[in-house]
């Protein structure tokens, strides 16, 4: 066995083992610590918990390959995903912990008086967590494909099996204390080999400054700019000037997993776990924290990146690699099918240009571009064995906290809130590990036939939690007038638009060949792309409930008493974590 193989097997499966061991330690006894971990998690611990439930396989794995390739493009993924960070511990965190229950649809039920709007609420976040969890397996498969070399749908059952030990015995409270050990494994991860790479590229060992310094070489020119000219030359945009789609697409797209951020029930529970309203305040604090530390890195991380791929494949002007000479990582990201290569004038040298007639790099897969980057800087095999257990941290913690919010919306919400209302704690524990395992085989199942790369299969659930969840807890909280049905019919206004939209460009459920743009162009709707129609739809869910509650009448005057209690910063919390 070679060096590198050894060193992974020992970090991945090293950290496992840990996971299983805290999953076992921690194991939930009672339905308080299956969904809220018995709700005395310390800030930071919930702080670093969450920065890991939140890094998922987009953050680790997929976002800084994005902003690899799309330059100034991608920054809408750093602005969205933090900016909605800010919104959610600002305007809905304090409030939904005041209240003091276990799920988002039981605050909704409970705000609009309604099972009609809990049903609809669960339905909201199933589509949205499903979706999210496929960008999850995508990450997981691309990860133990390469690293483990076994073939992407083995990669993907080994990733199922790891999450459903943890996830289904441990609940919220093995997740939690799961979770805060993956933060540390994926921070790590993530830092290290952008430290090395930039002490290498410019000399400065902090990367968030390293991608603003000149060059190591003693030309005096500055990364960026570089970067810039060797893509402007090979035909490719300027990397510090191309946006996405236009401005207003970038509006949108920001806007769209601004608000996305703010509705997603995996993310939300998190602030049940902990004892009071002001400890939810400080934990949004320390994640913001934990969270920074990423995604200041990421920038660098993307530009670092794609400054090296370039370099490797011309390492100078007018000078392209011979293919016989490929590095081993390019062989070894060849055998997973990410990359590939394709002689097409037949002088046995890659080609990598804007020109598709004469690119012969076929594919070169964005969610690689992170894992690959230690790799193509040549950085000692321990490093690359780091970013492989990341880049499983990352994924396997976000997908735990998903399924969770999916178990406890049909256990909990469903079953127990509406069609079993006399469900025993026992049975009730019981279903929810049930609905866990046909969920994380469900995920699976649509993980081995993702809609495009990581990042972008979960802006699509971003958008649609955008348009669904979020409208109807800001107006739950800040509208006290608002009514159920009002409410309901914005939330299935919303997420029915968005859904019309997104399946219009990528098909119904995303199954190839079913898309039905007819007659019109791709992105018609004032250039909005698919996955930036959740602003869209936000915008239809406020304009629906406010007109339909014109005609219905606002709430009764108890709802309004209720909404004045858990905006007040006075007062107890409503209810408690005990059932």
């Amino acid at each position: 066995m070679d060096e590198l193989k050894l060193y992974t097997y020992i970090a991945v499966f090293g950290s496992f083992a840990l996971y299983f061991a805290i999953a076992w330690w921690a194991r939930a006894g009672s339905t308080s610590d299956f969904y809220v971990a018995g709700g005395d998690i310390t800030p930071l611990q919930n702080g670093m918990a969450i920065g890991a439930d939140w890094m998922s396989a987009a953050s680790f794995i997929s976002m800084a390959g994005l902003i690899a390739f799309l330059g100034y493009g991608g920054s809408v993924f750093l602005m969205g995903w933090t900016g909605g960070y800010v919104l959610l511990a600002m305007l809905l965190a304090p409030y939904m912990r005041k209240h003091g229950k276990f799920t988002v649809p039981e605050f909704i039920s409970d705000r609009y008086y309604s099972k009609t709007a809990r049903i609809v609420a669960v339905i909201c976040l199933i589509i949205a967590s499903l979706t999210y969890i496929i960008g999850q397996m995508k990450g997981v498969g691309v990860a133990f494909s390469r690293f483990l070399e076994v073939d992407y749908g083995l990669g993907l059952g080994i990733g199922m099996a790891v999450v459903w030990v943890y996830a289904v015995l441990g609940g919220m409270k093995g997740i939690t204390y799961t979770q805060i050990a993956q933060y540390c494994v994926l921070i790590f991860a993530y830092t290290i080999p952008a430290v090395f790479i930039s002490l290498q590229l410019t000399g400065n060992p902090i990367p968030q400054l390293g991608l603003g310094s000149t060059l190591a070489d003693g030309s005096g020119v500055y990364l960026l700019d570089k970067l810039d000219m060797v893509v402007t030359d090979l035909g490719f945009k300027e990397y510090t000037t191309d946006n996405m789609g236009g401005t207003l697409n970038m509006f949108a797209y920001t806007m769209s997993l601004m608000i996305g951020t703010a509705g997603l029930p995996h993310v939300i529970m998190r602030f049940f776990t902990v004892p009071s309203v002001q400890a939810a305040r400080s934990s949004a604090g320390y994640a913001l924290v934990f969270i920074a530390l990423l995604y200041t890195v990421a920038p660098a991380v993307g530009a670092m990146a794609r400054l090296n791929l370039m370099n490797t494949i011309e390492p100078a002007a007018g000078q392209n690699l011979e293919y016989e000479a490929r590095p081993q990582w390019f062989k070894d990201w060849e055998t997973t099918g990410l990359l590939k290569f394709e002689d097409k004038n037949g002088d046995g040298k890659i080609t990598y240009v804007a020109d598709a007639e004469k690119n012969e790099m076929v594919k070169v897969d964005r969610d690689i571009m992170v894992l690959a980057n230690p790799a193509i800087a040549n950085l000692p095999n321990w490093v690359i064995a780091l970013v492989a257990a990341g880049g499983l941290a990352a994924a396997l913690s976000t997908a735990a906290g998903l399924l969770l919010a999916i178990s406890s919306s049909i256990s909990h919400d469903l079953m127990k809130g509406v069609l079993t209302p006399d469900l025993s704690d026992k049975n009730e524990l019981l279903a929810g590990r049930i609905v866990m395992t046909i969920a994380i085989l469900i995920s699976g199942y649509l993980g081995l036939h993702p809609p495009g790369f990581a990042a972008g299969t979960v802006a699509l659930a971003f958008g649609l939690a955008a348009s669904s969840i979020f409208p109807a807890l800001m107006m739950g909280i800040f509208a006290k007038k608002m009514s159920g049905t009002a409410a309901v019919w914005g939330m299935c206004s919303g997420i029915g638009v968005t859904m019309l939209y997104v399946f219009q460009h990528k098909g119904i459920m995303f199954i190839p060949g079913t898309s039905f743009l007819g007659d019109m162009g791709p992105d018609w709707f004032f250039g909005i792309s698919p996955n930036a129609f959740g602003a869209v739809g936000a915008l239809v869910n406020f304009a629906v409930a406010f007109i339909v509650l014109r005609f219905t009448g606002p709430a009764p005057a108890h709802i309004q008493d209720m909404v004045d209690n858990f905006r007040s910063p006075y007062g107890k919390i409503e209810a408690s974590h005990d059932h």
